[in-house]
C-alpha cells in the first residue's frame, strides 16, 4: 500500500469487507489479519509504548519514516485487537502524517461494519489506539 493515500487505502479495505456477508465472517477475517501481524521485539513492549485505555495489552511503536511519513507497528495479546491493529497498520503505516491527522477513522470503522459489533471496552481501546496515532501524526504534521 506504499504510495497510496489513506483514502485510497480505506477504499481498498472497505472493498475487501464488502465481500464479507455478516459480522461472524468479518470477525474471522479480522482475527486472521491479526494473526499475520508481525510481533514487536520484546524490548519494544514497554510502558512507553503501551496504549492505555485498552482492556487488553496493546503496545504501539510509531516512528517517523521518510520526511513526513509515519511507520506504525503494534501488537496485542488479544486476537480481535490484533486484527484491529492490522487494519490500522494497513490504513496508516507509511502514510503522510498530515493525511493520518485529517482522516476520520471512526467513521471508516463504522462504514466497514466493525464499530457496531465491538464491545464498549473494545471500542474504547480502538479510540485509544487512534488517539495515540492521531497525536503523533498531528505533532509530526505540525513539525513538518
Amino acid at each position: 500500500m506504499s504510495g497510496m493515500t489513506v483514502t485510497e487505502r480505506a477504499h481498498d479495505i472497505s472493498a475487501e469487507f464488502e465481500f464479507l456477508d455478516d459480522w461472524e465472517t468479518r470477525y474471522a477475517h479480522i482475527i486472521d489479519m491479526g494473526k499475520a501481524n508481525p510481533p514487536l521485539d520484546a524490548s519494544e513492549r514497554s510502558e512507553d509504548t503501551r496504549v492505555r485505555g485498552c482492556a487488553s495489552q496493546v503496545w504501539m511503536v510509531i516512528e517517523p519514516e521518510n520526511s513526513d511519513h509515519l511507520k506504525i507497528r503494534a501488537e496485542s495479546d488479544a486476537l480481535i485487537v490484533s486484527g484491529l491493529i492490522a487494519i490500522l497498520i494497513r490504513l496508516y503505516s507509511g502514510a503522510k502524517a498530515s493525511e493520518i491527522a485529517g482522516f476520520d477513522a471512526m467513521s471508516f470503522f463504522d462504514e466497514i461494519g466493525v464499530s457496531e459489533a465491538l464491545s464498549a471496552q473494545r471500542s474504547n481501546g480502538l479510540a485509544s489506539m487512534l488517539e495515540r496515532i492521531k497525536s503523533v501524526a498531528g505533532t509530526e504534521a505540525a513539525a513538518g
